[in-house]
């Protein structure tokens, strides 16, 4: 573990730095100076960011700079968003009826709460991603969307691993002020569970941190266990390591 640990150390260095923003979704909430445009920003990107990278790029551009016209927050307070043609596409099938879905969502909240932010205040992560899916459905007739996936285990389908959105919180609470933002102070880094893509997933078996064949909630907890081994006060900031190894194709012999 020691060696192993000397290694993702080294890659995180190599990978966590100004450059990473430029060609990845978190530079759309680097676009904005306040915090609810940020807050917005980071969901809706964080919500599109599958499939090929160049491809985010556009579709956050179109959508935020777009659509929304570089002001997010103000986009759904005034409820800009109702008269948009729903069968219209912005992100592979993540259509303006998904769009509608999450504005109609962050007014309800926002008319509740002074920030995103207090709906994880308090709880762990998983319960605060569950918050936060439920207020979404409040708001739209307790219908919920795909696109949020569920960190619950529902009627024999596995919990999520909820990718995207613990994706979103790194963006949000991680505080070396490199990549991530880290304008959220109310959930410690040491808390945050690390965002399982395909690239992590894989490396994350290559290395033996892992065993599980399935990418749900139960493998996320189990390699963050192990990342918090080697950093108990920040476990997530291997998710630089461990994308970067799989992206890049090298091989790490330990």
């Amino acid at each position: 573990m020691e060696r192993l640990k000397i290694i993702l150390d080294s890659k995180v260095a190599q990978y966590n730095c100004k450059e990473f923003v430029k060609d990845d979704p978190v530079q759309f909430a680097h676009a904005f100076s306040d915090r609810k445009d940020i807050e917005v920003a980071a969901l809706l990107a964080s919500v599109i960011a599958w499939g090929n990278r160049k491809m985010i790029l556009r579709s956050g551009q179109k959508m935020l700079f777009g659509i929304m016209e570089r002001r997010p927050y103000d986009f759904i307070m005034r409820g800009t968003w109702q008269q948009m043609e729903e069968s219209l596409n912005i992100h592979r099938t993540f259509f303006v009826r998904d769009f509608i879905y999450l504005c109609k969502g962050l007014q309800h909240i926002y008319t509740r709460n002074s920030s995103l932010e207090n709906l994880f205040t308090g709880k762990d992560v998983w319960t605060g991603i569950a918050a936060l899916r439920s207020m979404l459905a409040e708001a739209n007739g307790g219908a919920s969307t795909r696109h949020i996936s569920n960190p619950v285990s529902v009627a024999g389908k596995q919990a999520s691993a909820c990718k995207r959105l613990h994706m979103m919180l790194r963006w949000l609470c991680r505080r070396d002020g490199i990549v991530d933002l880290g304008i959220w102070q109310e959930i410690d880094p040491s808390q945050l569970m690390i965002p399982l893509d395909v690239h992590v997933a894989r490396i994350g078996r290559t290395l033996g941190l892992i065993d599980s064949k399935q990418n749900n909630r139960r493998t996320v907890e189990a390699l963050t266990a192990r990342l918090r081994e080697m950093c108990p006060d920040d476990p997530v900031k291997y998710d630089f390591a461990l994308f970067g190894i799989g992206v890049e194709g090298e091989k790490i012999e330990i």
